[in-house]
């Protein structure tokens, strides 16, 4: 049996929880063959984030301040582990470069993955002493990259070729092998990122490339809820969701995982299990192709300090293309929209973005469309919520819009927007930003998911 286990930043906080994390690997590879991919010990990345910037301001102060820290939290984990003739050496070229980045007074995103790098081969290496195993790079491990920093995509048919390679003659019995998650490389060898979710996707890489059984995802809860159960109490643990919910689920910050990170699992059929390490013996809950039967709806959701955002006019009516400037406008500053709903008379589109994001929102489509007379008027609503239903067991069940509706408008609460995939998985309404918890509750509610 192959298991890829990923710990995360919570788990691998300080140098108790890296040993517990490693006594988990070494406990499973007594039998299987096991990978374990590791986060930046948390806290580090955002440290690296801001020795990056500190570094090309020219701030000496907070860039000694930064590195006095990060070397203080590696050291001391490393003296408890013996460990410390693997940290120091990566510890002395992080200040070597953020020296360097300093020296020329410019952060270019290809720099900026390098230094972020440091936190994934730190703990790496940490772990791999506790484990009594090798620790290797994403980039070692056989992940290759397009030149996208920051977010880069892996070359996937060159990187399951790779990796498999790379890693099945090092795993058998009894011998284990750490690899950075997050960190890749290009083909020329340079550091790349994988984005937000980076070591979930380093994990079903390595997952789908070594034909894993199944990969274990652990963190600091004991799976996905049915709801968050700070708003709803009575949310219990789901013990099995298809790939699609949890896509979904994804999508709306709930604990579980990027929904980029769960392409390579779901392709090619490994099964993905969030467990907890403060729990371990729980059984938290699996994801895969087929979930759990019987259910029509499985979790509800939501997003709060969020905008409606709504662009009219009746120029839009029948002119090819609206759409496309509109999202184009967006997208070149950034903006990410979080969910679109549009009537068939197309007289206007509303969509949804962040509320840190609104300004931004508002003010490229004012210079994209106003001025240029593709719409008339922009209305902006702040402080809504998004709202979603998440369910495999709604495909094709008649009445799902009618106890949905039914359930938010007896708790007198008004809906401004919807949106429906054609898969009939999930369904997302928006309300005012205090109404969204009792939507939620209401739903919870209904379709019984506590």
């Amino acid at each position: 049996m192959t298991i890829v286990m990923k710990f995360g930043g919570t788990s691998m906080g300080d140098a108790e929880r890296i040993r517990g994390c490693a006594a988990l690997v070494r406990e499973q590879a007594r039998e299987h063959r096991v990978v374990a991919v590791v986060s930046a010990m948390a806290g580090v990345t955002d440290m690296l984030i801001e020795l990056a910037a500190a570094a090309a301001a020219g701030n000496r102060a907070a860039q000694h301040m930064l590195l006095g820290k990060l070397r203080e939290k590696h050291e001391h984990a490393a003296r408890a582990l013996s460990a410390a003739d693997r940290v120091s050496p990566l510890l002395d070229r992080l200040e070597t470069l953020a020296s360097g980045i300093a020296a020329v007074g410019e952060l270019t995103p290809r720099s900026r993955d390098h230094v972020l790098s440091f936190g994934e081969r730190l703990s790496a290496e940490l772990m791999a002493a506790a484990a009594g195993a090798r620790a290797l790079t994403g980039q070692e491990a056989g992940i290759v990259t397009d030149e996208n920093f920051g977010e880069a995509e892996p070359l996937m048919d060159l990187t399951l070729y790779q990796v498999k390679e790379t890693l099945d003659p090092l795993l058998t019995p009894g011998r284990c092998v750490v690899v950075t998650g997050f960190i890749a490389a290009t083909q020329h060898g340079v550091t790349t990122t994988l984005g937000r979710g980076g070591s979930d996707y380093t994990a079903t890489i390595l997952g789908a490339a070594l034909k894993a059984d199944e990969i274990w995802i652990w963190s600091d809860v004991d799976g996905i809820m049915s709801a968050n159960p700070k708003v709803v109490p009575q949310a219990r643990l789901l013990s099995a969701i298809s790939f699609g919910e949890a896509i979904e689920m994804g999508q709306f910050g709930a604990k579980s995982m990027h929904p980029r990170a769960l392409e390579p699992a779901a392709e090619h059929r490994i099964p993905v299990r969030m467990r907890n390490t403060f729990n371990p013996s729980g059984a938290g809950t699996l994801i895969s192709e087929s979930g759990e039967a019987g259910h029509v709806a499985r979790a509800v959701l939501s997003v709060s300090k969020a905008a409606l955002v709504t662009v009219a006019g009746a120029a839009m009516i029948g002119r090819p293309g609206t759409a496309a400037r509109i999202f184009r406008a967006l997208a070149d500053e950034n903006v990410n929209i979080l969910m679109i709903s549009q009537s068939v008379s197309e007289a206007g589109i509303s969509f949804v973005v962040a509320g840190s994001q609104l300004e931004r929102a508002r003010g490229a489509l004012q210079k994209q469309l106003l001025r240029t007379g593709d719409a008339r008027h922009i209305d902006v609503l702040e402080n809504v919520a998004v709202v979603a239903l998440v369910g495999s067991g709604m495909r094709g069940t008649p009445g799902v819009a009618a106890r949905l509706f039914g359930a938010v408008a007896r708790r007198s609460v008004n809906v401004m927007a919807i949106a429906q995939g054609s898969s009939e998985i999930s369904v997302s309404f928006v309300v005012r930003g205090e109404d969204g918890a009792e939507a939620v509750r209401g739903l919870h509610e209904e379709f019984e998911l506590g």
